[in-house]
């Protein structure tokens, strides 16, 4: 190779990240924001991008990459469902199906799943269960029912889940929106009560508030929604599609404060990374209010991902994931709420699941992720001058501090 032809490869590996991201920003719609970063194989806890550059992932796609990158028994079960069936519709049983509704019901203690793809479908869905139950159980007048939210809530970006988000960035120009919802301040229980009247069919709430910067209610505060809904005959819906499948240091959160919910939403983990995967799953009592016909999904169920989702509740079965991350995010917790007022203002968080918020006289959170990125760690910046700390639990300690550590030393470096 002549010594211009290696000049020009050089040039060429150099520029290769901005090609990508010049390739994307041209043809892709623009709802994203990402960092400069652009990943091309994955391995546990590590992202690598197209230069060869290595990152510990501290995002695990919101939770949805609970157990790494290339778990092999979850990528094992989709390369075994690949080679066999991949999609029937609901039109006609598949013979993964049964086995990973049996096997996720007994696994979050309940009688019945509503299989479906994305999290905001699966959110979707139990809004549309609760309606029928109110109007077919309860007895609510036609129209009329409605259901308690929360300020601060991240359920989806739907037309109707917007409807009652107080994101302005998420919801300005969406309109004319969805009525029916009534929100009141998170963890205020007297707020609560005030709300909920005799045709409110459901209290539908995220048991810590992720998007919202990982909002950690008062203990008494999940126990006194379940009273309260219960003694005002609402159905409690727990949206668990971030804070469930082990990320916590629980199954799901709501196990930690000690509360049964009437509905339980999952998602993002129980896909394991590798394919979409939701669930509503309650009590045939309350999801056995719908009928054939009334509601469905071409994909929900589908054999694919029943067999990932069959193996992502095996690896929930042990218990071991869970375990795990109790243990690494009691030492995350701990090593991070050390560096309040060494730039953090306030740490909040439960198990491998953190919510940092930097001093805004200090920087913004996106810059503190992008010189973090810089370091080869990846977080993601929400509201400001918030992080969200949510590595795989599958992250080793020594990976843990390290990160911990570069974050640590961008923080004095801004410090000057």
């Amino acid at each position: 190779m002549s010594a211009g032809a290696g000049a020009d490869a050089i040039r060429a590996e150099a520029t290769r990240t901005e090609r990508v991201i010049e390739q994307a920003e041209r043809w892709g719609a623009h709802n994203y924001h990402p960092l400069h970063v652009v990943a091309a194989s994955a391995e546990g806890a590590w992202i690598t991008d197209v230069d060869g550059r290595r990152y510990l992932d501290c995002l695990a796609a919101y939770s949805a990459v609970n157990f790494g990158h290339g778990h092999p028994a979850l990528v094992a079960a989709a390369k075994a469902q690949l080679d066999r069936l991949t999609l029937t519709s609901r039109a006609f049983h598949n013979d993964r199906l049964g086995p990973f509704l049996e096997r996720l019901a007994r696994l979050v203690g309940k009688e019945m799943v509503l299989p479906m793809n994305t999290g905001a479908e699966a959110v979707e869905s139990a809004i549309k269960i609760a309606r029928a139950w109110g109007y077919r159980v309860k007895g609510v007048p036609t129209g009329k029912a409605r259901i308690v939210v929360a300020n601060g809530n991240f359920h989806g970006r739907t037309t109707t889940i917007i409807s009652f988000s107080d994101d302005a960035e998420a919801r300005a120009d969406f309109g004319p929106y969805t009525p029916g919802f009534v929100s009141v301040p998170y963890g205020d229980l007297a707020a609560l009560e005030a709300a909920i009247d005799e045709n409110t069919v459901a209290v539908l709430l995220e048991p810590i508030q992720g998007e919202a910067g990982i909002r950690v209610p008062p203990a008494d505060y999940l126990p006194g929604v379940r009273a309260l809904t219960t003694e005002r005959n609402a159905l409690f819906i727990a949206d668990e599609i971030q804070s469930g499948l082990g990320r916590t240091g629980a199954t799901l959160q709501v196990r930690n404060a000690g509360v049964e919910p009437d509905l339980i939403l999952l998602g993002k983990a129980l896909g394991g990374g590798i394919v979409p995967v939701s669930a509503v799953v309650g009590d045939a009592d309350v999801i056995g209010v719908i009928q054939p016909g009334q509601h469905g999904s071409t994909f929900g169920g589908n054999p694919l991902a029943a067999a990932v989702g069959l193996a992502v509740v095996e690896l929930l079965e042990t218990g071991d994931m869970q375990t795990r991350a109790r243990q690494l995010g009691e030492h995350l917790q701990q090593r991070l709420r050390a560096l309040v007022g060494q730039g953090l203002t306030e740490v909040r968080g439960v198990g491998l699941w953190a919510g940092i918020d930097v001093d805004p006289a200090l920087a913004s959170g996106r810059r503190v992720c992008e010189l973090l990125a810089e370091r080869g760690v990846l977080a993601k910046d929400t509201h400001g001058s918030t992080l969200r700390l949510a590595p795989p639990i599958v992250v080793e300690l020594a990976d843990l501090d390290w990160a911990v550590d570069q974050l640590e030393a961008v923080l004095a470096e801004l410090r000057g």
